[in-house]
């Protein structure tokens, strides 16, 4: 190993890595390299720890696996397998949640520094503090496709992990979803939500209406009557793509003023010959009658599966074909339906699965770096830990891999990190309950493990089971929780305290957030500055796109209209390493992206000559909007 070979380091370092305790969070496709870094690089001393099982996917990466490990815990996998390279380590892995509460304090305070390989945001976060909580240096890392960096943090010196805000997963309006799709996102979120409907564990978000088989019987759900009627592929595909969608035209205020109006397919459809699809490439978009082939397969083969589960639920898995088909032949049907461009069965999957790119010279060069930094926070030679970024394309320089010029120091404001933490939550607290406030916005959204909340001396949520409180039902002005309130939430298990102001806002529409979350009284400035031009904007766009309509109103066609849409952020692409590279250069590259993907406002003199240009001066009383509006 190298740090025994005479003359690769320092005697001071080869001590400091012989001695070094280290904790490895995370053993997929960068924690395989880091392990394998470790242990070549002479760490004798160190404690790997995953929840996951491998999987077929994980193999064309997670070099330490192999086809006979399938199935296996990846921690214990990967420690056999760097045992291989040297003997002589002394390596402890755990198959379980980080976040557990056997992993508390006192766990994490045996190690010298801990290193995240982990792909999802809540975890991170916990790490972040619980490496804060007991003082410890962290390094942080994540990649995706050829990009990745590399972050230290230590509490007191450098960032934490949540010192700066992180994007949010874009959602969208479940009416949009169930009514009026316009994009094939929300195509590919409706089949999953069929899916659970007609197999797996059912919400209030049903998508498929209930039915009436009778005028003087109550209306039964979609899955009652698939079951009913044995899952029947035939039925189920008219009861889905037909009756639904003749429902919704039924419904006429629905798509006034708005140019997406679904096309009735015609029963004669279900008459046509099967169409083979079983030697088509991922890559290719079938035609209409492959697809439902492929959708009266797939209820087949599902309702199999169902069978055989005894009367328990089918939870859904990207890399089950039968359940990948579902989704891919329900999603093109449906855009077929709508007149949004179609999807691969590849693109379809990326997006329903929320798959991350991974390639694997991206992760080896990221561990490398990792391990690099591991060597300088060991050695307390913080200042040269600043945060490394692997960039897809050469910057100005042809670099690559480019480094923060400085280590920045903790965020003042930060809610985690800072001395006196605080968050500004805007809500409507007439419609937030109690358990809202702890599972959506303490434990899901700041990422909390146990909290305990106070409010005026009155405790409104413990952790502590022997606390006899029964107030999860009310909403929080009906306990005294309203605008301008003050919560003060500990979770003791993650040594993390916050002070919570309560900010009302009642909520005119479904379409606008539950909740928002601020650092501070500026940031909820800025974002209703936002809201009133992204309205104003909105305003813009409605008055151009009427005009666009006078021109087509004589012979517009739905079918004949190629909608447009925007890029896709799907809800688990939790890297978070896509930040600024710290240079002037690469933000002026990113201006030059934005000036030149042609999106520009119209002003009123264009609009003005559009109209002067139709020839079509007379006014309509209640002009009609985009087919992108709500």
């Amino acid at each position: 190993m190298a740090a025994t070979i005479v003359g690769v380091f320092q005697p001071e370092m080869q001590n400091l890595i012989k001695d070094s305790k280290i904790l490895l969070v995370g053993a997929g496709g960068i924690g395989c390299e880091v392990l394998k870094n470790l242990v070549l690089t002479g760490f004798s001393d160190l404690e790997v720890i995953d929840l996951d099982t491998i999987e077929v996917s994980n193999l064309n990466r997670q070099f330490l696996f192999n086809k006979q490990s399938v199935g296996k815990a990846k921690s214990h996998v990967a420690r056999e397998s760097v045992l291989k390279f040297n003997p002589n380590v002394n390596i402890k892995s755990y198959l379980g949640n980080i976040m557990d509460q056997n992993y508390d304090a006192s766990f994490f305070s045996r190690f010298k520094l801990v290193i995240n390989a982990l792909d999802n945001k809540k975890a991170r976060a916990h790490v972040n503090r619980m490496c804060l909580s007991v003082d410890i240096p962290l390094i942080e890392s994540g990649t995706m496709g050829y990009s990745g960096q590399v972050e230290f943090i230590k509490k007191g010196v450098s960032l934490c992990y949540e010192c700066l805000p992180k994007p949010e997963p874009k959602s969208y309006p479940m009416c949009t979803i169930r009514n009026t799709p316009k994009e094939p996102i929300h195509c590919i979120i409706w089949a999953k939500f069929l899916f659970n409907q007609l197999f797996g564990e059912s919400s209030l978000d049903d998508v498929s209406m209930e039915v009436n088989e009778k005028d003087d019987l109550p209306k039964i759900s979609a899955r009652e009557w698939s079951i009913k009627n044995n899952y029947d592929p035939t039925k189920m595909f008219k009861k889905i793509f037909i009756d639904d969608i003749q429902y919704l035209l039924n419904m006429k205020d629905l798509f006034k003023n708005k140019r997406t109006e679904p096309i009735l397919m015609s029963e004669s459809i279900l008459k046509e010959d099967y169409a083979d699809y079983s030697h088509e490439s991922d890559l290719k978009i079938l035609d209409l009658f492959q697809y439902i082939s492929m959708f009266k397969d797939s209820i087949v083969k599902i309702k199999n599966k169902l069978d055989l589960t005894n009367g328990k639920n089918l939870v859904w898995d990207k890399d089950d074909d039968d359940f990948m088909n579902f989704i891919v032949s329900c999603t093109n049907l449906r855009s077929n339906i709508f007149g949004i461009p179609l999807k691969s069965h590849f693109d379809i999957k990326s997006m329903a699965g929320n798959i991350i790119p991974a390639i694997a010279t991206a992760n080896a060069i990221i561990a490398g770096q990792i391990v690099i930094h591991a060597l300088r926070a060991l050695s307390k030679n913080y200042e040269r830990c600043q945060s490394v970024f692997l960039r897809a394309k050469p910057n100005h320089k042809g670099a690559i891999l480019v480094k923060d010029k400085k280590l920045e120091s903790p965020n003042p404001n930060c809610f985690v990190c800072s001395v006196h933490g605080e968050l500004i939550l805007r809500l409507d607290t007439t419609r937030i309950t109690v358990r809202q406030l702890d599972e959506l916005i303490l434990k899901k959204k700041l990422n909390m493990v146990l909290p305990d909340v106070m409010a005026d001396n009155r405790i409104l949520i413990s952790s502590n089971e022997d606390d006899e409180l029964d107030l999860y039902s009310f909403s929080l002005n009906k306990i005294q929780v309203v605008h301008g309130s003050r919560l003060k939430v500990d979770d003791y298990f993650q040594n993390y305290s916050v002070i919570i102001m309560i900010h009302h806002k009642e909520k005119a529409t479904d379409e606008q957030p539950d909740f928002e979350i601020f650092n501070n009284m500026e940031d909820l400035r800025k974002r209703d500055e936002q809201l009133i031009a992204e309205e104003n904007a909105k305003i813009v766009q409605e008055t151009y796109d009427c005009v666009i309509e006078e021109f087509e109103k004589d012979d517009y066609r739905v079918d004949k209209v190629k909608p447009t849409y925007g890029s896709i952020r799907n809800e688990q692409t939790d890297t978070d390493m896509m930040e600024t590279i710290d240079s002037e250069h690469e933000v002026s590259d990113a201006k030059e992206s934005l000036t030149d993907s042609g999106d520009q406002e119209v002003s009123n003199e264009e609009i003005l000559a559009l109209k002067r240009k139709s020839g079509n001066e007379e006014e309509t009383s209640e002009p009609k909007k985009s087919r992108f509006d709500e």
